[in-house]
């Protein structure tokens, strides 16, 4: 076993309202060109907004001298800390609308000062919001409400370092603040990977996959960050306690399923042993059309359904593909990838390709397999023009999305998983219900496209997005009402409120009525056992 370096993080500066780095944003023009595409957006887009026209009250406690060094009262680090990324959190910044901004920010470096900081703000009626990379798109990093005297940002992202690694049991000891990028620079030189790369793979952290029960990189088999966590480290008003670092055990309920998915609400994870991987050498990818989306479902069911277990299994229905410019011609794409680490996959890929011409498919290219790139932003891909296309999209989208915003219109996404006899029905529904609800909103048509993002034997993850011009000034409440059309479709259908993204505030909702009655019961008296002062991320889970 042994202890890594830390390693320095990027120096591309965080845009604090919107997705990602500023110099990626699109311009003004690359924004009305997008904007031209979508009728009833506005004729030029809505500034950037400026921290400083927003209206900033002095903080409204002053924490003690033992804690001053940690705790940071700036208005730029508070605005930043005052939301995640979602949709609705972009379009307040634009309309310096962000909702409650933290009184102070804190950036703790050890479990100690956690503890130090969690009982004072328990002690002064604050209101503590656990916060890693703010990458949250469910409201679950801000503050609602003014039940608290006031609000602290707990900013884990100085806890960044891999404590330990233990090559023969491929495994590490990790803080919980480390962002993806340098989670895995410190991994490299051992030649392990914890391989979770999601969406926001560069602007999350460890402890945030945690907290939310993250998916990630693999579309079959290990879909979520729960199926690499060994034991968790975690500080509460209560006290802390870590689990055993263990294989396997069948001791009972698992300590460590009570925290993943707690978002913050019963503890601080601070620390965790996870299971690593050797970095995959052997990469091969294809793509392949079909003309009839309902037949690429059942092809996407026999694959999932097979021992072959792909990296990569994303079905893009014509509406996604056309914009990622996948396909041209009005077909539904697979993109398809494998990866290992221990020889080639094209015998893989080729038999998964045969499954989906048998449904209809029509694939773009042979199968080939080649050597690992060492790329670390997404699935497994290849020079094919589809694939891609795809994974240029799937990372510029979020930056797309921003620009619209800016264009006046309303682009988000949802997610949700059932099983696979209620897949196509599903799907059907939320296309043509949401599209009318969006019609009848705003009074312009709306663009509803679906793509699978992780599938299983018994059911799959469809992954929705919804583009519409807004009515200028109210775009927040044009899509909390899209939202909770998707939110019935979704409770009628069976289909679980969200697969990857995490309740928050804006999925409580539907994970009321999801949940069991006894399990909300035990769930409570949780919360009332580890915060009983209630401090920590009020409003998600439960009241």
């Amino acid at each position: 076993m042994s202890a890594i370096p830390s390693v320095p993080r990027s120096a591309r500066t965080r845009s604090w309202w919107g997705w990602g780095y500023t110099d990626a944003h699109p311009d003004d023009a690359e924004c009305t060109a997008m904007g031209a595409l979508l009728p009833g957006t506005l004729a030029r887009p809505l500034p950037i907004p400026r921290i400083d026209d927003l209206l900033i009250a002095p903080p409204a406690v002053t924490p003690p001298p033992s804690l001053a060094h940690l705790v940071n009262d700036d208005p730029r680090a508070r605005a930043a800390h005052a939301m995640g990324k979602a949709y609705r959190d972009v379009i307040r910044a634009l309309r310096a609308r962000p909702g409650r901004i933290p009184d102070l920010v804190a950036h703790p470096t050890c479990d100690r000062e956690v503890a130090d900081l969690l009982d004072w703000a328990g002690e002064h009626d604050v209101a503590v919001i656990p916060f890693g990379g703010g990458s949250s798109v469910v409201g679950g990093v801000e503050y609602r409400g003014d039940a608290h005297r006031a609000v602290l940002s707990l900013d884990l992202t100085s806890m960044d370092r891999v404590l330990e690694v233990d090559t023969a049991g491929r495994s590490a000891h990790i803080q919980a603040g480390a962002l993806g990028p340098v989670l895995e620079e410190q991994l490299r030189p051992h030649g392990l990977t914890l391989r979770h790369f999601p969406q926001s793979f560069e602007f999350s952290t460890l402890g945030g996959w945690l907290a939310t029960r993250a998916g990630g990189h693999y579309a079959t088999v290990h879909t979520h960050i729960d199926d690499f966590v060994q034991s968790l480290r975690v500080i509460t008003p209560a006290g802390a306690g870590t689990s055993w670092r263990l294989p396997a055990s069948g001791a009972g309920p698992s300590p460590d399923r009570l925290f993943l998915g707690s978002e913050g609400a019963l503890g601080v994870i601070t620390e965790a042993w996870m299971r690593l991987q050797e970095r995959p050498r052997h990469k091969a990818s294809a793509s392949v059309a079909f003309t009839d989306f309902h037949r690429a479902l059942d092809a996407v069911r026999a694959i999932a359904q097979s021992d072959l277990a792909p990296a990569n299994c994303r079905l893009l229905d014509a509406g996604e593909a056309l914009f990622s410019g996948a396909s041209h011609d009005g077909s539904s794409v697979l993109v398809l990838g494998f990866e290992s680490a221990t020889g080639p996959v094209g015998d893989r890929l080729a038999s998964a390709v045969d499954l989906a011409r048998a449904h209809g498919g029509r694939a773009e290219m042979p199968p080939a397999d080649r050597a690992a790139s060492g790329g670390e932003a997404g699935p497994a891909a290849s020079a094919g023009s589809a694939v891609s296309a795809w994974r240029s999209a799937f990372l510029r989208m979020p930056y797309l999305r921003d620009g619209l915003a800016r264009m006046g219109a309303v682009v988000e996404t949802f997610e949700t998983a059932a099983t696979w006899d209620k897949i196509p029905a599903l799907i059907d529904a939320v296309r043509t219900e949401v599209g009318a609800a969006a019609l009848k909103i705003t009074g312009h048509p709306a663009t509803v496209n679906c793509r699978l993002t992780h599938v299983y034997p018994d059911g799959a993850a469809p992954y929705f997005t919804v583009a519409v011009a807004g009515r200028p000034g109210d775009e927040v409440e044009v899509w909390d009402d899209i939202k909770a059309v998707a939110g019935e479709i979704l409770h009628r259908h069976r289909a679980t409120i969200t697969h990857h993204h995490a309740v928050g505030r804006d999925h409580r909702a539907g994970y009321d009525l999801q949940r069991p009655e006894p399990f909300a019961l035990a769930l409570r008296a949780a919360k009332d056992a580890l915060d009983p002062y209630r401090i920590l991320n009020p409003g998600v889970l439960l009241d």
